[in-house]
């Protein structure tokens, strides 16, 4: 059963990523973040492309540098970055500046969302093919309290980094 969300435009039986993102856009009560780190930043580069981002996107940031990913998001106890805990970390951390940021007052009907994913993909040497983290939370009504969250581990099957990140986009 499909969801149909207040506002939600219609879109074509076989829809386009382009497509997807921007009825995504286009509903002015959809409201979130993007955290990407590591390989891959294509998930966020759809939703720009299809235009109507401004409405949609609040923050979409990408910390590739460990140190910089570490200042953020803390250090992970086995120091590793592709991981579900550095991913629902980084949902928890993003949603939170979302709920402190954004004035429920002035936006009552604005449903909050917070994408995140923590990729590597194909090494320089091919050894390792390359997995990921990819997660999201989000709201299906403004007054709901206890968010969704959807989680996915990946792992790659193709053989080439550019393939990946476009794969991981999709």
């Amino acid at each position: 059963m499909a969801s149909v969300l207040k506002r939600d435009a219609s879109f074509e039986n076989i829809p386009s990523i382009k497509a997807k993102t921007l009825r995504i856009n286009l509903n002015p009560d959809i409201y979130g973040t993007f955290a990407e780190i590591g390989a891959g930043q294509e998930t966020a580069r759809h939703f720009f492309r299809s235009g109507g981002a401004s409405g949609t996107i609040a923050k979409a940031m990408s910390a590739y540098d460990k140190d910089f990913s570490d200042a953020i998001y803390g250090i992970e106890k086995d120091s590793r970055y592709v991981t579900q805990s550095r991913l629902k970390k980084m949902l928890s951390h993003e949603m939170q500046l979302m709920e402190e940021r954004i004035s429920r007052k002035t936006h009552p009907d604005r449903l909050f969302f917070s994408y995140a994913n923590t990729v590597a993909t194909i090494d320089f040497s091919n050894i390792y093919n390359g997995h990921g983290w990819i997660g999201i939370r989000f709201q299906l009504d403004p007054r709901q309290k206890e968010l969704d969250e959807i989680i996915l581990h990946i792992r790659f099957k193709q053989n080439e980094a550019r393939l990946q990140q476009e794969t991981l986009g999709i």
